[in-house]
C-alpha cells in the first residue's frame, strides 16, 4: 500500500487559474480515509501553495507536509518555519539577475520569506500570476536584489513564452555558472530555473520520507515537467498526467488519462488502490 502521494502543483493537481478541481478535493478526502498523506510539492513558496489550497477542508491537509522552492524547503503544514532550508550562493543570483536585467529577461526572483519579484513580465505571464501570492512586480528602475537586503534566494527563474529559446537560454548561460553551486531545469513548458546545486523534488521527497520512517517504495510522486522528473523517477510509483510533457513520459510508470484541469487524482487511486 502506498502510503505517501507527493505532488505537483501548478498543471498537475492544480487546475486553470490554480484552482484545486472537485474531484481532486473527492480524491483528497478519499486519501485522508485510507491514510495516505497528501505532500504538495511545488516550485513556488510555501506560502503561495496553501493559498493556493485555502479553498479546501483544513482537515485534510492536517499533519502533513509541504514541499516547496523544487525540493529546497519542506514545512509541517500550518508552522511557516521550514524543516529543511536550503538557498542558492549570493555571487551566483547576482549573476543571473544582472544578465536578467541587462537583456531585460522576463523573470521571477524567489525570496525566503516567500516574496516573488517579478520584472519585464510579457502580458500573457501578468496574466498567469495576477491571482498568486507573494508577487512583487518591479519597474524598470527597481532592483530586487536591493529590495530584498539581507534575505537569502532559494531560486531565480526566466521565462520565454517559446520554450526551445527557454531552453536555450539556459543552455547558453550554463558554462558561466559554478555546476557545484547552481542546478538548470524547465516547467510549464516555458520556464528554465536555476536553483541549487543537488536541490530537486526527488531530494526533497527523500528527505521528507526518511524523516517520516516511509520508503521511497510506499511513495508516489506525480507531475507534468522536467521540474517533477527527479520526484517522478525517485518515488516508488512516478505518474504524469495527461497533460505532462512529452520529455518525462518515458520515466512515468504511469501515465493518467486525466488532465490537470479534468482533476485526476480520482483516477490516480483507482490505480493505486
Amino acid at each position: 500500500m502506498y502510503r505517501l502521494v507527493a505532488s505537483d502543483m501548478d498543471e498537475t493537481f492544480l487546475g486553470a487559474q490554480h484552482r484545486v478541481p472537485p474531484a481532486n478535493i473527492e480524491a483528497l478526502v478519499r486519501m485522508r480515509e485510507l491514510g495516505i498523506l497528501f505532500v504538495p510539492s511545488s516550485g513556488r513558496p510555501y506560502g503561495s501553495i496553501m493559498d493556493s489550497l485555502s479553498s479546501i477542508d483544513p482537515a485534510l491537509l492536517e499533519g502533513s507536509y509541504v514541499i516547496s522552492y523544487n525540493g529546497g524547503f519542506i514545512n509541517r503544514v500550518g508552522d511557516p518555519e521550514p524543516l529543511l532550508r536550503t538557498v542558492m550562493d549570493r555571487a551566483s543570483i547576482e549573476r543571473l539577475y544582472r544578465y536578467a536585467v541587462a537583456h531585460r529577461i522576463c523573470m521571477h526572483v524567489y525570496t525566503e520569506s516567500g516574496t516573488i519579484f517579478t520584472q519585464f513580465l510579457n502580458e500573457t505571464e501578468r496574466r498567469y500570476v495576477a491571482n498568486l501570492s507573494g508577487i512583487v512586480e518591479l519597474d524598470d528602475t527597481q532592483d530586487a536584489l536591493e529590495l530584498a537586503g539581507d534575505e537569502e534566494f532559494p531560486k531565480i527563474i526566466f521565462m520565454d513564452p517559446v520554450f526551445d529559446r527557454a531552453k536555450e537560454l539556459g543552455e547558453r548561460l550554463r558554462p558561466t555558472l559554478d555546476p557545484q553551486l547552481v542546478d538548470i531545469t524547465h516547467s510549464s513548458n516555458r520556464y528554465v530555473e536555476f536553483v541549487p546545486h543537488g536541490v530537486d523534488k526527488g531530494t526533497g521527497l527523500a528527505h521528507l520520507a526518511d524523516m517520516l520512517g516511509i520508503g521511497m517504495e510506499q511513495t508516489v510522486g506525480v507531475g507534468d515537467s522536467a521540474n517533477d522528473l527527479a520526484m517522478i523517477r525517485a518515488a516508488g510509483l512516478g505518474v504524469g498526467v495527461a497533460n505532462a510533457s512529452a520529455d518525462i513520459l518515458p520515466f512515468c510508470d504511469l501515465v493518467l488519462g486525466a488532465s490537470a484541469d479534468e482533476g485526476a487524482f480520482c483516477e490516480l487511486l483507482e490505480h493505486i488502490i
